[in-house]
């Protein structure tokens, strides 16, 4: 199994920054691709970016493009999710997940951390 500890979610104004952080702990070795995900009260959880754990190549959701960055340091077993220009809709809980080797969905979730911008 893989453990996440997501940190770095919190209060911002519109068009400000935020940066999160996951640690992935436990059978790392098994990580394909790690991604982030929110869910906005009484809207489905949605996918905002994912990264290939080995090459390194992304993918970012519409509402994401041009303004978040996910990055990766294997090193720390580390994914990031780097938040600029945001918005009052980018409010909800932003979780990160992996999606181990042979899978074909995520398999293990963080707890989740708060991300409420304000107008």
């Amino acid at each position: 199994q893989v453990q996440l500890v997501e940190s770095g979610g919190g209060l911002v104004q519109a068009g400000g920054s935020l940066r999160l952080s996951c640690a992935a702990s436990g059978r790392t070795v098994t990580i394909y691709y790690m991604g982030w995900f929110r869910q906005a009260p009484g809207k489905e959880r949605e996918i905002v970016a994912n990264i290939n754990w080995n090459s390194g190549s992304t993918y970012y959701a519409d509402s994401a493009k041009g303004r978040f960055t996910i990055s990766r340091d294997n090193a720390k077993n580390t994914v990031y999710l780097q938040m600029n220009s945001l918005k009052p809709e980018d409010t909800a809980v932003y979780y990160c997940a992996t999606r181990p080797v042979g899978r074909i969905t995520y398999a293990y979730w963080g707890q989740g951390t708060q991300v409420t911008v304000s107008s």
